[in-house]
């Protein structure tokens, strides 16, 4: 062999393979994205990263990728015709031509071992970038006009939305990159090794029929047939897989569900109820997993046969040709070796089936999820208007999700330093009217006017982010309104703290925990006072804010905010006949679609 020639005509064949490639790429994109589920759910998820608008980077990065999988198939070619050089110069006993091909050797494994090493870290620098990509825009359309809030009212929800922002999207990065240079590879190492093969093959005979090169057309039909009956097995693991990844999500909610309320279960002793509960849900996930090994047994024992099969057909076929010495034994070996090559570039579809019916079940959950934010992001959405320091409703009705009316024609308008109360029998409307008046709730009509951004919601049971005390004390913002220093900051916080009565936790301010475990109820209401007192806003929606306090707390924190937010504007949704001294208005709520005004004499 020639190996100057050998050289020139790789490069030669990579520029030709390389513009084909492209070419060929670029066209079964199209056509998959355009006449494919498969293809419309992945350019639906990717198209924005892939668009120059964006970057120039990905599509670089990919191409250079690209020119990296077809240098790995070029190398593989010349192994091949190494394999020949090294076992004929065997065969002839040919000293310094066995130790040429060892110096070759040296040089091809070189090149082979950083061409994989480049390779292995530009896919890897891909796929994370493009999962950094990936994760941002799910996680904004996930946040973006709540649709983590409004997705509740979807007729079909979106199930275990934690996991298909973060696992699914990591498979669906890296099984994009893996199963799509593994198609190239496999494509185009077919050319490549069909066209060793066909050189090295001779006439098949078949009974009388003498077939030309008839050992490229049996690695053909031999793969094909083969192919045919590993779909027909493997088909049912699309659905196993998903099946698999929703039981595994519903099980690790349910987990999550029995640490988050774990101080309520411990008080029913719910511990036979939960564990049955848990355990039902694990059967699922078990009966699945058994349901996946034996549909694989069966993939894989058919996977396993053929592929051993495979292994004794070039030398049983070109047996004869070598011992009538037609061929030489470095061709006898690289026809078993291209055979080998050959089989299974044309078997990498059987092969990777299964990875194929991950995929699949990762392409359709990431689109459920887009589809159902994107459903969201359709419902009605209350008629607010925004205007600095003012609160007024304007014929205002609000419904069920069914439709079934709650409220009609409400109309109201609270001025700065006022307070309206909320009252009414259990299922009449009342945190349902908090929810529209905050924007939350899709199904009302009429008109709403509020600020747009100083307003605050101090819930029945307060939410406390992750992190520090003070993180949770400044919540949602991290600086207080008129900050000069961080001396100053600290004087407020600390000042706030004991005001609201949890003095004793200004030394924990920085302190990182799970607060929300840690502080009893009463406490994290008296901290969301707190957190009320720092932000001033010019409304704060209050429903049920003092449920768990005593009437002499609740006397205090209303006091504490009157007297410090003198111009905020509070409605408040509370049962307790003493939460009317701190309120100069009340709309009862009859259950009727009415409501009733009075105006009340404070304190």
């Amino acid at each position: 062999m020639n190996w100057n020639e050998a050289l020139v005509d790789s490069g030669i064949w990579l520029v030709q393979a390389y513009v084909v490639t492209l070419a060929v790429s670029a066209a079964t994109i199209w056509a998959l994205a355009r006449f494919t589920v498969w293809g419309r759910q992945f350019w639906n998820l990717a198209s924005g990263y892939f668009s120059p608008r964006h970057s120039w980077r990905p599509l670089l990065t990919l191409l250079l990728i690209l020119f990296l999988t077809l240098c790995g198939v070029r190398l593989e070619v010349l192994f091949s015709a190494w394999y020949n050089t090294m076992y004929t110069a065997l065969q002839a006993l040919d000293a310094p031509g066995f130790w040429m091909a060892m110096v070759l050797f040296a040089i091809l494994a070189s090149v082979h071992v950083l061409r994989s090493l480049l390779d292995f870290y530009i896919q890897q620098a891909f796929v994370i970038r493009w999962r950094v990509w990936l994760n941002e825009k799910l996680l904004k359309q996930w946040l973006d006009k709540q649709a983590y809030y409004r997705s509740q009212h979807l007729a079909k929800g979106i199930d275990n939305p934690d996991q298909r922002i973060q696992q699914d999207v990591a498979v669906f990065a890296e099984m994009s990159m893996t199963l799509s240079m593994g198609v190239i590879n496999a494509l185009v190492s077919t050319f490549a090794f069909t066209i060793i093969l066909w050189n090295l093959s001779g006439p098949l005979a078949l009974g009388s029929v003498e077939i030309p090169r008839g050992m490229v057309f049996l690695v053909f039909v031999y793969v094909i047939v083969a192919t045919v009956f590993a779909i027909k097995i493997g088909r049912p693991l699309i659905l196993l897989n998903f099946l698999n990844e929703r039981f595994n999500a519903d099980y690790r909610y349910a987990l999550v569900r029995l640490r988050e309320y774990s101080e309520s279960i411990a008080f029913y002793a719910g511990e036979k109820v939960e564990g049955a509960l848990l355990r039902g849900r694990f059967a699922h996930v078990i009966d699945n997993a058994w349901a996946i090994v034996y549909r694989s047994l069966k993939f894989l024992g058919f996977n396993f046969s053929v592929t051993q099969a495979a292994v004794v057909f070039p030398f049983i076929i070109q047996a004869q040709r070598f011992f009538s010495q037609q061929i030489t034994l470095g061709d006898l070996m690289q026809t078993s070796q291209a055979f080998g090559r050959l089989q299974d570039n044309l078997s990498f579809f059987r092969n990777a089936y299964d990875n194929f019916a991950t995929y699949r079940a990762t392409l359709d959950r990431l689109t459920g999820f887009t589809k159902a934010v994107a459903d969201a992001a359709a419902l009605p959405t209350p008629d607010v208007q925004t205007a600095p320091g003012r609160l007024a409703l304007e014929g205002l009705s609000v419904s069920t999700p069914s439709g079934i009316p709650l409220l009609k024609d409400v109309g109201l308008e609270v001025r700065p330093g006022h307070a309206l109360l909320i009252r009414g029998p259990s299922g009449s409307g009342k945190t349902t009217l908090l929810r529209a008046i905050a924007g939350l709730w899709p199904y009302c009509t009429g008109t709403i006017v509020r600020p747009e951004d100083d307003v605050l919601f101090l819930s029945q049971k307060p939410y406390l982010p992750l992190g520090s005390l003070r993180d949770a004390l400044l919540y949602p913002k991290q600086s207080l309104p008129g900050d000069t220093a961080t001396v100053d900051h600290d004087r407020r916080v600390e000042l706030t703290l004991d005001q609201v009565q949890l003095g004793h936790l200004a030394s924990r301010l920085d302190e990182v925990a799970d607060w929300s475990r840690i502080l009893s109820l009463g406490e994290q209401q008296r901290l969301a006072f707190g957190r009320l007192l720092l932000a001033r806003p010019d409304v704060a929606f209050l429903d049920e804010a003092t449920s768990a306090m005593d009437e002499g707390l609740e006397d205090a924190m209303y006091r504490l905010v009157r007297e410090h937010l003198p111009d905020t504007i509070l409605l408040s949704v509370g049962h307790r006949s003493t939460l009317l001294r701190h309120h100069t208005r009340q709309l009862v709520l009859k259950g009727d679609q009415t409501g009733a005004w009075e105006t009340l004499a404070t304190a």
